[in-house]
């Protein structure tokens, strides 16, 4: 049999005997919330007795750093270094989760048990991040168990603030370049195109959060008497918003409107089938020259995130004296990072909104980037990916949500291939998330062909 073979033979028997649920259920069952404190005793946990334990037996030498920025979450780096004359493959997955809702749930559910339901296995970080990362490590698994060894070099990085925004990774790739070296990274998260189709990605759009504030006098003050005499900071503040989009959420500040969706890019996204998002899409929104997959893959996007003003669950009859909106922008490469919100700024004063006041969110953000789609390895990839399955997978230039990609592209200068295993319809982020068993299957062998194929043939030349 050949490697090939051999390790999809492999990586099937993990699969069809259990092992893999049994490995899902175990990470699942970690509350490592980022975004709560009661998460933080798990995320330590979610490394040393999770992650350290099934590195260390396949083979990889494993090292805990603390965070470089204070208070977040720590690192863990992993290196199986088969010959310094191999190629070295780096790899990543986050632990951390969202917040569990747990009274959210369906009935029968509950966030840190997997449950099965037919081809669905339920329970928080089940797609977002765990089932990702974990696909990949086995696949690497599988490569070393075929044929008593690698073939290749490969390194892996697990954070634990990635909902959180990666606090301290671009910090700790910067100042560990040495031991991150490699010359690929690939990895997984995020949504496939189609749930039964595998996609490979090169980048992320960024994104850029912010709140808009008016903010003109302290208190409230009754409506029947001051009503016409006082300005209104919601309605201020609602035309202000309104200024930013037309109608049909078309940007309009022109420094928001980007460079990059190129003829060829345009070819790339042309030849992708219809989004298939689980959900009815609106035709009348978004950029009307653009098609569904342009929109969020090839431009960017503004959002209106949450509003205030008064209160809302128990309004009073009241001029309030203050409003807020907190607001992102999605964007692909072309935009220019450091001008988003000074263009925004000088947006609003054009409109005669010089009151509303732009508040820069600490965290929650992330550069755009962007793989040429022609790049030889990610040809490479997409050929081992269609051997190992039998379908040819989806391609995008970019993933529509954000990711710390320039941690990987930017910081340490390697090409970047991204390869989901989830779909959009997992409830990522939201109640009752979930991974399809079909799809892990499916993503098991077509990640362990591809490892197959570097092992195989080391990286394509330029």
């Amino acid at each position: 049999m050949t490697l090939q073979e051999t390790a999809r033979a492999t990586i099937e028997a993990y699969f069809d005997d259990g092992a893999f649920q049994r490995d899902l259920s175990t990470l699942v069952s970690r509350p490592t919330e980022s975004q709560d404190p009661r998460g933080k005793p798990h995320l330590q946990a979610y490394l040393k007795d999770d992650m350290a334990p099934m590195l260390e037996d396949m083979g990889f030498a494993c090292r805990f750093h603390d965070n470089p920025q204070a208070d977040a979450p720590p690192i863990l780096t992993a290196e199986r270094i088969e010959d310094a004359a191999l190629p070295t493959v780096l790899s990543y997955g986050h632990g951390d989760v969202v917040r569990a809702q747990e009274d959210q749930w369906r009935e029968g559910l509950t966030p840190f048990e997997l449950i099965e339901d037919g081809d669905r296995l339920y329970g928080r970080g089940a797609a977002d991040n765990k089932v990702q990362h974990l696909i990949n490590l086995r696949a690497l698994e599988a490569v070393i168990k075929a044929q008593g060894r690698l073939g290749f070099n490969a390194k892996v990085i697990i954070e634990m603030g990635e909902e959180t925004g990666s606090p301290g990774l671009k910090a700790f790739c910067e100042a560990n370049k040495d031991l991150l070296a490699a010359d690929v990274f690939i990895a997984s998260d995020g949504p496939r195109l189609r749930p039964s189709t595998p996609t490979i990605f090169t980048g992320s759009r960024g994104g850029v959060s912010f709140d808009l504030e008016v903010n003109l006098r302290e208190g409230a003050n009754h409506s029947g008497n001051f009503g016409g005499l006082l300005a209104d900071p919601a309605m201020i503040l609602s035309h202000a918003l309104a200024s930013i989009t037309d109608a049909r959420g078309q940007i309009r500040i022109p420094e928001w409107r980007p460079t990059s969706l190129t003829p060829r890019i345009r070819e790339v996204l042309g030849a992708l089938p219809p989004h298939d998002t689980g959900i009815d899409l609106d035709a009348d929104w978004g950029e009307e020259e653009l098609s569904p997959v342009e929109r969020v893959f090839g431009w960017n996007s503004f959002a209106i995130l949450a509003m205030t003003s008064g209160v809302p669950a128990a309004p009073l009859n009241a001029i309030a004296g203050s409003a807020r909106a907190t607001c992102q922008l999605r964007f692909v490469v072309g935009t220019e990072v450091d001008d988003i919100l000074p263009a925004l700024r000088r947006h609003l004063d054009r409109e005669g909104f010089e009151k509303v006041e732009i508040l820069e969110h600490a965290r929650n953000s992330f550069p755009a980037t962007r793989l040429d789609p022609d790049h030889p390895m990610v040809r490479f990839a997409a050929g081992a990916i269609e051997r190992a399955v039998g379908v040819a997978p989806d391609i995008l230039p970019n993933l529509g949500g954000s990711l710390p990609n320039d941690c990987f592209a930017e910081v340490l200068g390697l090409p970047t291939i991204w390869v989901p295993h989830s779909y959009a319809g997992c409830s990522q982020h939201a109640p009752n998330e979930h991974v399809l068993k079909s799809l892990s299957r499916q993503a098991l062998v077509a990640t362990t062909g591809l490892f197959a194929d570097l092992a195989d043939q080391g990286l394509p030349k330029d």
